[in-house]
């Protein structure tokens, strides 16, 4: 049997991005333990979010702030074990980490004065901080 030569060739493009789809981000090795419970703060990060922008589109935006301060802003680390994670961490994964809480927090702030002129305006842009930091994470790095 014989290959047609345009079908070769469609068939080596997509082996070479298949190649190329590689998952190049930094592995980085964690006790299961540590592992399962970082996992978990994201998870609860991601429901986090969820429910700030449920409160922004009914225009409630103190329990917007409330939701972000306490289960992202500075005010979480406690609850989340940071200073025991950032320890198995390379350092810019939890420097990024920790620019994720901080503008968490820069978000509270910014979403409790979202009924001023231009408010909800910063708010958005001040949530967006908060997931370009997830997202810059995210793309650098895994733990599995």
């Amino acid at each position: 049997m014989r290959l047609n030569p345009w079908i070769l060739a469609v068939l080596i493009a997509l082996l070479s991005q298949t190649v190329s789809a590689q998952d190049n981000r930094q592995l980085v090795p964690m006790p299961d333990m540590m592992k399962n419970h970082m996992l978990a703060n994201m998870r609860d990060h991601l429901l986090a979010l969820e429910e700030i922008t449920r409160y922004l589109a009914n225009q409630q935006y103190d329990e917007a702030a409330d939701v972000a301060e306490n289960r992202l802003g500075m005010s979480s680390l406690e609850s989340h074990g940071a200073s025991h994670m950032a320890r198995v961490m390379p350092k810019q994964m939890a420097a990024t980490g920790t620019e994720m809480h901080r503008a968490a927090s820069r978000f509270a702030l910014a979403a409790r004065d979202a009924e001023l002129e231009g408010g909800l305006n910063k708010a958005f842009a001040a949530l967006s901080d908060v997931m370009t930091q997830c997202s810059a994470c995210h793309s650098a790095y895994r733990v599995h």
